[in-house]
């Protein structure tokens, strides 16, 4: 078995980062997975934790000296549940892979937590692989549990910078949404204040226009009586 480890820092909140989860994929960089699917969505009534269980299918060529050991289909699946809990802000996601389980089995944890330092603004991300093959000759479990922790790495770095991407697009809708409704704020507050505007000077003209009348009553008033 050999262990695969990865540590980053995302500048964004741990909200953000768990909002973008769900839009994660697809990605410009992360092309290798071609669908995500939900299978299960559901709220603990006792703990209000959120959780999911996902397919997602990717599609990644395999060496031909692999291929010619283990054969395969070039379409791999993997099924990961997740576990969002708002209480304590934490977001677990635990994957492993459904195609050939039997000869090579990864096990992925991944989690997301507010980071220490500055848990509003930042988000860690913390990533734990187990990769293990399972064939009669040690040689070859080493050299198939090498080639995967080294592929592992490529496609962590490549899915981060993805990610990274996502979140500053949905970063930058989320200011310009901000920026359309304060400024329809601001056309609104402002049409308010011409409408009370124009109330004002209604009522104004409405009292000059009554009280001209009210004086020409008196004076008829007056008039007859004398």
């Amino acid at each position: 078995m050999k262990l695969f480890e990865s540590l980053h820092i995302f500048d964004y909140s741990w909200e953000q980062v768990t909002a973008a989860n769900w839009q994660k994929y697809p990605n410009e960089l992360s092309t290798h997975v071609v669908s995500v699917d939900i299978l299960n969505r559901e709220i603990d009534p006792v703990t209000n934790v959120l959780r999911t269980e996902r397919l997602i299918a990717c599609k990644q060529p395999i060496p031909s000296w692999l291929r010619a050991l283990v054969g395969g289909d070039e379409f791999s699946y993997v099924r990961e549940i997740s576990e969002v809990d708002l209480a304590k802000k934490t977001l677990v996601m635990k994957s492993s892979n459904m195609t050939m389980s039997h000869l090579l089995l990864v096990n992925e944890t991944v989690t997301y937590t507010p980071d220490s330092e500055l848990p509003e603004g930042r988000t860690k991300f913390e990533q734990e692989a187990e990769i293990t093959a399972f064939l009669s000759w040690s040689s070859i479990c080493n050299r198939i549990e090498d080639w995967s922790v080294e592929r592992f790495g490529q496609n962590a770095t490549i899915g981060k910078k993805g990610f990274e991407l996502v979140l500053n697009t949905l970063s930058q809708k989320l200011e310009q949404s901000e920026v359309l409704v304060k400024d329809v704020g601001t056309s609104i507050l402002k049409e308010i204040d011409e409408v009370n505007d124009l109330t004002h000077e209604l009522v104004n003209d409405v009292t000059v226009k009554t009280n001209s009348v009210l004086s020409q009553v008196q004076r008829l008033k007056g008039f007859w009586r004398n």
